[in-house]
């Protein structure tokens, strides 16, 4: 994709056990409120072709749907998303178990992109269907400063707190320890990759990287779209890319957020809108529900403000899934004591491949989260410390 002016729900993995809602009646805490935000669904790459001429043996295969849109398959797997929290929702006592919550129940809020807008709708008609749940959103994504804020880091300072994380030997140490994963790209695209890469200062924005690095992000992500699509294999990477090698080009994709967007000095301004709307929902008196609708870069910057790491389903440590999403629950234990606790969801990719129905028998990838700072507890971090650090990084991001 272009430069990433900050996309799109947050995090740190330690994969802990799978979060089940408790059975009616046995429950430990009480969940009061949950604050989620999702990527968009499958959508097409973002420009047609994908890369430039040359840069593959043949030309990319064509979509139905226009540049950078959902499609009718994206939409589909969102509904598989939103049956299973609705249901999970219910048991959780945040939505009613049939017919339309109370109004003010929910809130939700889309960046302006059209494929954001629409898997927000998706979610929403079968979250609460029949039911009319107002979605929130700008006129377009050039209208807002949520989702992708304008001049928010110097590009300066961001471009040297980018190269601050990089290892001895910058990022040519970095493409030389993707080099099996160059060799698999290679194979799909069916020509030489120029694997020389370069960060680039971007005034008022995140540094972007440039070269064999940010293709094969583009590049990956394109043959993962064609494969969640349900695309025959014939045509998923020309016929050339198995499963295991589209999981092998994938790490390209959160290798250039660690640099681009992850960055504390980035991630603490890019992130801090949202951030704001989420401990603004976790500590007042509003929705039960809140639902944030973005991009992938929206979360890698959630991510980054709070050091936190993931693995969504069968996706590379630290990558996003399309609809793959980072939540909060606030809980209150049997002594009234007050805590959040952080999850990621997301289908795995023959989930969304196949569309599956998402059932107890059959869940997507659900689990709770490390929050660093939160003390050895990584279930739960207690409320008010959850505040503290969120307001601190808030009041003074990282220099």
């Amino acid at each position: 994709m272009p430069r990433l002016r900050l996309f799109g729900v947050l995090l740190t993995v330690a994969s802990v056990p799978a979060l089940a809602a408790p059975a009616p009646g046995r429950a430990e805490v009480t969940v009061e409120r949950v604050v989620m935000l999702m990527r968009h669904g499958v959508r097409p790459s973002t420009k047609f072709p994908a890369t430039p001429a040359g840069t593959t043996k043949e030309a990319w295969p064509g979509w139905s749907t226009p540049a950078g849109d959902l499609t009718a398959h994206g939409a589909e797997g969102v509904k598989r998303l939103a049956a299973y929290d609705r249901m999970l929702f219910a048991e959780q006592g945040l939505l009613p178990a049939t017919g339309c919550a109370a109004p003010g129940t929910i809130a939700a809020w889309s960046s302006g992109s059209s494929r954001a807008i629409k898997t927000g709708s998706a979610f929403l008609e079968t979250l609460q269907p029949g039911c009319k749940v107002a979605l929130d959103h700008p006129a377009d994504e050039d209208a807002e400063d949520q989702f992708h804020p304008t001049s928010a880091v110097d590009g300066d300072r961001a471009l040297a707190a980018a190269q601050a994380r990089l290892p001895s030997g910058g990022l040519a140490r970095v493409v030389a320890e993707r080099r099996a994963d160059f060799a698999t790209l290679e194979r799909i695209v069916g020509v030489p990759v120029d694997t020389a890469s370069s960060l680039k200062a971007i005034p008022g924005d995140n540094p972007d990287i440039k070269g064999g690095l940010s293709f094969g992000s583009t590049a990956g992500q394109t043959i993962l779209l064609q494969y969640l699509e349900g695309m025959p294999m014939r045509e998923v990477g020309w016929g050339r890319a198995s499963k295991a090698d589209i999981q092998a080009v994938l790490r390209f994709h959160p290798t250039k957020f660690q640099y681009e967007v992850r960055p504390p000095y980035v991630a603490q301004r890019l992130a801090a809108p949202l951030v704001r709307r989420i401990i603004d929902a976790l500590s007042g008196e509003g929705p039960r529900v809140t639902l944030l609708f973005g991009h992938d870069g929206n979360l890698a910057a959630l991510g980054g403000f709070y050091d936190m790491h993931w693995t969504m389903a069968d996706y590379p440590r630290d990558d996003i899934a399309p609809g793959g999403a980072i939540g909060f629950e606030l809980v209150r234990d049997a002594a009234e004591r007050r805590y959040v606790r952080a999850f990621q969801q997301a289908q795995s990719m023959d989930q969304l491949r196949q569309l599956t129905p998402l059932t107890r028998a059959e869940p997507p990838s659900r689990s709770y989260l490390t929050i660093p700072g939160c003390g050895s507890d990584v279930m739960r971090c207690d409320l008010a410390t959850f505040e503290r650090l969120t307001r601190d990084r808030l009041a003074r991001p990282a220099d």
